[in-house]
C-alpha cells in the first residue's frame, strides 16, 4: 500500500530496465536493502516506443518477491485494453501515456485514469519531450502522478534533455496535495537536484543506482 505523499520525502524509484535480468530478484531484492521506495517497471511493445521489454507475467512474478509498491509505466499502444491484467498482476501505480491517447479511437484519457482509480491503485499519465504540459492541463488534477520523461522513451542509459525539466514548474502550480511529480530519464545527482529544485517528488534512475557498486548511497545521494 501506498502512503498518501507529504512532499517531504523524495520518492525514488529505481527501473528495472537497468537491472541483471538473469538475477532479476537479486537486484529487486538489492534496492529494497539500500532504501528505494518503490520499483519501476517499464512495458514496451515495440510499437509505441521502438523497443521490447516485459509485459503482465513478469510484473506478476516481481509481485510475489517483493512489498515495495510496484510503479509501473506503460509504454504501450491501447492501454486501455491491458490495465486489467497489470492491475490484476500486482501494479501499484499504473501509468498510461497521454500521447497513447492521441492516437488511439477507442481509449478516453480521463475515463480510463477514473478506471485505474476506481480499482485503489494509483494513476498515472506520462508525456514525452515534445508534448507540452499545457495539453494536459485538464488532466492533472485527476492523475495521482504526472511522469514528465527527460529523455525519449525507449532505452535506458540516454543524456538528460533540461529542456523537459522546464515543464515541471507548470504541472507543479496545477497539481493538488499528496499527488506526485515524477522524472524518468538520465536521472543522477546533477540532473535530479535540477528537477527536484522545480517540483519534482518522484525520481526515476535505472543506470545511475543499478551500476553503483554502493546502491544505498546512490540513492541517498539522489535525495
Amino acid at each position: 500500500m501506498i502512503k498518501n505523499n507529504s512532499n517531504s520525502k523524495i520518492i525514488i524509484s529505481p527501473s528495472i530496465l537497468s537491472a541483471d535480468f538473469t538475477n532479476l530478484e537479486r537486484d529487486i531484492k538489492s534496492i529494497e536493502a539500500a532504501g528505494a521506495d518503490w520499483v519501476h517497471i517499464d512495458v514496451m511493445d515495440g510499437h509505441f516506443v521502438p523497443n521490447i521489454t516485459i509485459g503482465i507475467p513478469v510484473v506478476k512474478s516481481i509481485r510475489k518477491i517483493t512489498d515495495l509498491p510496484l510503479d509501473v509505466h506503460l509504454m504501450i499502444e491501447n492501454p486501455d485494453k491491458y490495465v486489467d491484467d497489470f492491475i490484476r498482476a500486482g501494479a501499484d501505480i499504473l501509468t498510461i501515456h497521454y500521447e497513447a491517447g492521441v492516437n488511439s479511437v477507442s481509449m478516453n484519457t480521463e475515463d480510463l485514469l477514473n478506471k485505474i482509480k476506481s480499482y485503489g491503485v494509483k494513476a498515472g499519465l506520462s508525456i514525452k519531450p515534445k508534448t507540452p504540459p499545457e495539453e494536459i492541463k485538464k488532466y492533472i488534477s485527476i492523475a495521482d502522478l504526472i511522469l514528465v520523461m527527460t529523455v525519449e522513451p525507449g532505452f535506458g542509459g540516454q543524456k538528460f534533455m533540461p529542456e523537459c525539466a522546464e515543464k515541471l514548474p507548470y504541472i507543479k502550480s496545477l497539481q493538488k496535495e499528496g499527488q506526485y511529480l515524477q522524472v524518468d530519464g538520465g536521472i543522477n545527482t546533477e540532473t535530479a537536484k535540477n528537477c527536484i529544485e522545480k517540483g519534482a517528488n518522484s525520481l526515476v534512475a535505472g543506470n545511475y543506482i543499478f551500476n553503483n557498486k554502493d546502491r544505498k548511497s546512490a540513492i541517498l545521494s539522489l535525495r
